[in-house]
């Protein structure tokens, strides 16, 4: 991963010096909330239903064990025991105290995290694929250009308050683990026909009340450009985006509003002002930043470890684990380890201080030290041997991180909702986990194939529902908790939204819709399809029939 210099470590100590003053004043009484809010906010301080809580950026989703172990020791000594892993790939704690606030950012910046710009209208972390530089589909190292945005974007001062928040992702493989298209900007890697590096530039896509997908303005953009672009873009935001009104603010109404070609052409425009020599990345910079980079100490290796096939033929367990869970390394011998945070009587996305701590030690010993969190709520070993699986395997285990469910119907996407979100209108938690119980059956989970189930506690849709597969959203009618499904999202390379399949359901009627839904979909796919291919197929009045029987 990236190795924080000493300009680096010397900034994120004078700002946590910097809101421990600000924090002392708000105690003191010298700062009233109304003027200590923004403060907090830069520096990913919430106040919730219950308590604050405190966001930490976890940069484009890499951590090394040093990192985990002290978040371990955050949720031990701060917190319930527990963190929640987002969709932008951080990390929360939802019970702190704001005493401990300055505490806990002296500790985060000792080990190179903060929680700077996780929250306010700036632009927030950026997020990126969670196999980068483990993955042969890759066509360059997304972190590189995510640190560089990093470098760049990080208080920056003119757009440190823009309209409304801003979300950049990078993605570098065909296979888009990043849900690019529903960024503000969703930047794709490409080679070009010379072989040169550039980007697809993707812009205005979001989801909250007005979802959209990101439309195409550049088709290829030479790397070497990439800064003074973004500069451009963010400048026809800045200038042109909407700031009376919260719910019109984001870039993506400005594209709706002007049009994607329209939109384009100005940023065009503004690109064509700005002095590249000042604006651009040095290839200096970019070298230096590419070595920044610890590169793994990969060992030469057979193609197929014999005594990793034996334990996998002689343990049930270990081979759906290995179906579901693990994926093919760009070298050979090794694999890629997904870890689920979607246990079925578990809290999605939540781990706690002693599963983070055998993380940790497992990513020692299997993974060089390395460890990712994804968009959707899990973690990733990016560099194991695959001699070491079984031994992984029986580790995970141990800690009840070894569900071998990914991207199947239980690995549910969900916001924490009511249970803790005052901007909720209804609980998320246990809606996913009634609907994980309807599939306890691996054999039936595996059966239904890949199946993105997501669920938001209210329309801001921090869980991503508008591209689930199936979409979850909470609504409160006249007091009561309604859920409004929706079929049909995606937010892989063939993003879509989800359209509304009918009426809101209550709470008890939303596990039995699933499951209504998943067997039309068993009884009408054909060959390989997944539910979405069967639900693009055949539309949505065989499911809509299903589900509303005899629910009402």
């Amino acid at each position: 991963m990236y190795r924080y210099d000493a300009i680096d470590k010397e900034f994120l100590t004078d700002r946590s010096n910097e809101f421990r003053h600000q924090v002392g004043r708000r105690l003191a009484g010298e700062l009233s909330e109304d003027q200590f809010k923004p403060l907090r906010l830069m520096n990913g301080l919430y106040l919730q239903l219950h308590a604050y809580m405190l966001r930490v950026c976890i940069p484009y989703g890499t951590l090394n064990v040093a990192q985990v172990r002290r978040l371990a020791w955050i949720a031990r000594t701060y917190d319930k025991g527990y963190g929640h892993f987002t969709t932008r790939q951080n990390i929360q704690f939802h019970w702190i105290k704001l005493r401990d606030a300055p505490d806990i950012l002296d500790a985060l910046a000792e080990v190179d995290l903060h929680a700077i710009q996780t929250s306010g209208n700036c632009i927030r972390n950026t997020t990126s694929d969670p196999r980068a530089g483990a993955t042969a589909e890759e066509i360059d190292d997304p972190r590189v250009w995510s640190e560089v945005i990093r470098q760049w974007s990080t208080l920056h001062p003119e757009f440190s308050y823009l309209p409304r928040k801003f979300k950049i992702a990078v993605t570098a493989s065909a296979k888009d683990r990043t849900a690019a298209r529903v960024h503000d900007i969703g930047l794709a890697l490409r080679r070009g026909r010379d072989g040169t590096l550039g980007f697809e530039v993707m812009v205005g896509g979001g989801m909250g009340r007005t979802p959209f997908i990101g439309q195409t303005i550049k088709e290829f953009l030479p790397a070497t450009r990439l800064l003074s672009y973004l500069e451009a873009v963010l400048r026809v935001y800045n200038r042109a985006g909407r700031r009376d009104n919260i719910y019109k603010a984001r870039i993506k109404i400005l594209v709706s509003s002007l049009g994607a070609e329209e939109f384009g052409r100005q940023v065009e425009e503004e690109w064509a002002q700005i002095d590249a020599a000042r604006a651009d990345l040095p290839d200096t910079e970019l070298a230096r930043i590419r070595a920044a980079f610890i590169q793994p100490g990969l060992e030469v290796l057979p193609a197929v470890s014999d005594s990793y096939e034996a334990a996998r033929a002689a343990n049930p367990a270990l081979a759906r684990f290995a179906r579901n869970n693990v994926s093919a390394h760009k070298a050979l011998g090794y694999a890629i380890v997904d870890v689920s945070l979607k246990a079925h009587d578990a809290t999605p996305g939540d781990a706690n201080s002693d599963q983070l701590d055998a993380i940790a030690d497992l990513a020692e010993r299997f993974s060089l030290g390395d460890i990712r969190v994804t968009h959707e709520q899990n973690l990733v070993l990016p560099h194991v041997k695959q001699s070491d699986l079984p031994a992984l395997f029986e580790g995970l285990v141990a800690v009840g991180l070894a569900t071998p469910n990914i991207n199947l119907v239980s690995d549910i996407i969900a916001c924490p909702g009511l249970d803790y979100c005052a901007l909720a209108n209804a609980r998320a938690i246990p809606v996913a986990q009634s609907i994980a119980q309807r599939f306890l059956d691996a054999d039936r989970a595996e059966l239904v194939g890949e199946l993105k189930i997501k669920i938001s506690g209210c329309i801001n849709a921090c869980g991503h529902h508008h591209v689930g597969h199936i979409g979850i959203l909470g609504v409160d009618k006249k007091g009561e908790e309604y859920y409004q499904l929706t079929l049909g999202g995606s937010g892989a390379e063939d993003a879509s939204i989800g359209k509304i399949l009918g009426p809101g359901l209550n709470a008890d009627q939303v596990a039995p819709a699933v499951d209504r839904l998943v067997e039309v979909y068993l009884a009408e796919r054909q060959g390989e399809e997944r539910f979405l291919d069967t639900y693009r197929r055949i539309g949505m009045t065989p499911f809509k029939e299903a589900v509303y029987v005899d629910a009402h």
